[in-house]
């Protein structure tokens, strides 16, 4: 099995869960009492992904701060941009890093738990010949809020329809890719192109494969769907104990304040 690195896009300013951002960017939001992006990196630990960056913006120190726990050294690297650069912008600022490997890329501010091994056996060897990336699928009971794609007999994508009224099915887009040089070479070539969802991905049609995540996927981009999450069937930790970081995080607000929307 070829070599994995990730790039976790984790910068985002989440102003849906405005005032919750206020104090504690989304990709540090908490389920079960631990940052979401703790649950991320704990699942790439799992499968054994040891090269992983984090791209960062919002509230740039508290992530910085929380990539310097001991736990991520040596394997995880935090990379900032003073300007949002687009999903498909910080995989080219980063192409060199992920131009000779797979690249598992995530939408790292979205609640996500399934067999990430199973994902990646699937690319590497189950996907359909010529395909070169493999998209994450999951079914939505709300088909006009997501990216709903259409699939071949053989899991093949050859539509898109983003956030449209009466889509046809509910198969949706995950935002979690496994993706080969090909791609990473494309948009390293196209400085124009910054989203990887609405403009990468419809230049591969018929060259990407889908596996379907039949756990937990759920976008905490709102207060309520992040409420829910809390009670969703919980991991257990890669990590565990309170170090420094830690306890400084159990005094952010906004643990508080997500106590007082769930009661």
């Amino acid at each position: 099995m070829s070599e994995v690195r990730a790039l976790l896009l984790a910068a985002g300013l989440g102003t849906r869960l405005h005032p919750l951002t206020e104090n504690c960017p989304k990709c540090l939001m908490p389920i079960a009492g631990r940052p979401l992006l703790e649950h991320w990196l704990c699942s790439l630990h799992r499968c054994g992904i040891r090269q992983v960056l984090v791209n960062i913006h919002h509230h740039q120190n508290l992530v910085e701060s929380f990539l310097t726990q001991s736990h991520f050294s040596g394997w995880v690297q935090g990379v900032s941009e003073d300007k949002l650069l687009g999903t498909a912008g910080s995989l080219r600022e980063n192409a060199k890093y992920f131009s000779v490997c797979t690249t598992l890329l995530a939408h790292a501010d979205n609640w996500c738990q399934c067999n990430f091994h199973d994902f990646l056996n699937f690319h590497h060897i189950h996907r359909p010949n010529n395909t070169v990336i493999t998209m994450m699928t999951f079914r939505t009971p709300t088909p006009a809020n997501c990216g709903i794609v259409e699939v071949d007999g053989e899991g093949v994508v050859y539509g898109f329809h983003e956030k449209v009224s009466n889509p046809p099915g509910n198969i949706a887009n995950g935002a979690v890719y496994l993706i080969e040089p090909e791609v990473v070479h494309w948009v390293k070539e196209r400085p124009e192109v910054s989203d990887f969802s609405t403009e990468v991905l419809p230049e591969f049609l018929g060259k990407i494969a889908t596996w379907e995540n039949t756990s937990i996927h759920r976008d905490i981009g709102e207060v309520q769907s992040l409420v829910y999450a809390q009670l969703d069937p919980q991991p257990d930790p890669c990590w565990t104990g309170t170090d420094e970081w830690m306890k400084n995080y159990n005094n952010n607000p906004v643990h508080q304040q997500l106590t007082l929307l769930m009661s």
